[in-house]
């Protein structure tokens, strides 16, 4: 199947990182949706559930210090997945070095399989060799994408996962709006 012809979800997880007897967990994830090549204006966004007493990394990005209350009465993922399966499940999924969002994925859902997945840190790779930094505000930043992701997310910024998830999707629809991409199949994208 052709990535154009393809509805496919951008996620990102922002977690609370590893701490000597806790697991890294994710506290917020942000979904997006991309359609025929190109980003909709659906998404979906959620703070999941983390103890009130569980520690964050102290390096942990993200604003999760002063989210602490709500995120104690959140959702938990158990709660959100019939929200979530229909972003999720049989959709192609993007996300920025997809590993961390794989494992939780998996975490949340273990008797789903999902993907395939295509990594926006390959694709920027691939796009923009030149970069010295593939890093997701940096790729944003040196494809001109910036500018939109802020009218898309106002008031929002990296670290976000809604916003992350647009930076993802955003970078995705650059890549498919190059020259000689728009034959380009959803298992060459994720071959990347």
């Amino acid at each position: 199947m052709k990535a154009h012809h393809a509805t496919i979800t951008a996620l990102d997880f922002e977690t609370t990182g590893a701490v000597p007897g806790h697991p890294d967990e994710p506290w917020q994830i942000g979904l997006v949706e991309l359609t025929a090549g190109r980003v909709t204006c659906r998404y979906q966004e959620n703070y999941l559930r983390s103890a009130t007493g569980r520690p964050f990394n102290p390096y942990a990005p993200g604003c999760h210090a002063e989210l602490r209350d709500a995120l104690a009465t959140a959702p938990t993922p158990a709660e959100l997945w019939p929200t979530w399966q229909p972003w999720l499940a049989n959709r192609p999924l993007l996300a920025h070095n997809v590993s961390t969002e794989r494992k939780f994925l998996q975490q949340i859902a273990p008797l789903h399989t999902f993907g395939p997945w295509i990594d926006t840190l390959a694709l920027a790779r691939r796009v923009r060799p030149d970069l010295t930094s593939h890093a997701l505000a940096d790729v944003c930043n040196a494809l001109d994408l910036t500018p939109r992701l802020q009218e898309l997310c106002p008031g929002r910024d990296w670290h976000d996962a809604l916003y992350d998830a647009f930076a993802c999707a955003l970078i995705c629809e650059y890549c498919l709006a190059l020259p000689g991409w728009e034959q380009v199949s959803l298992a060459a994208l994720a071959s990347i």
